[in-house]
């Protein structure tokens, strides 16, 4: 049995971490409700074949619960339609939110250090 080749670098999708930040007035909690909210609000805003394309992923080990921050990955063509899902969020767990995001890199270490830390 033939092994298959892999993907060159060059025609790989190229990834972006996106740090986004809930604001609330009580710490919306458990990670689910987030991705609930999340995958619907894509799902409405982009459809099935747009959230499809752009490749999005919610990094559950990014998320902090007690700064609300976190990390989205996503295609590089998608970032501008997938911060506007984010922004218009506005309720997780029947709770009034804003969801801000923070910036958007390439790089996962990135990402993490400049936009999560502190």
């Amino acid at each position: 049995m033939t092994k298959m080749k892999p993907l060159l670098p060059s025609l790989r999708e190229k990834k972006r971490y996106l740090a986004f930040e809930v604001i609330s007035n009580k710490k919306i909690g458990d990670f689910s409700h987030l991705s609930e909210a999340f995958w619907s609000e894509c799902l409405s805003y982009l459809g099935t074949s747009g959230t499809a394309d752009a490749g999005v992923w919610l990094l559950a080990d990014m998320w902090d619960e007690k700064t609300q921050k976190g990390l989205i990955r996503i295609n590089h063509k998608n970032v501008h339609n997938v911060k506007t899902a984010l922004t218009l969020m506005q309720k997780i767990n029947r709770q009034n939110v804003i969801v801000k995001s923070l910036g958007v890199s390439g790089i996962l270490k990135k990402a993490k250090d400049r936009y999560l830390a502190g």
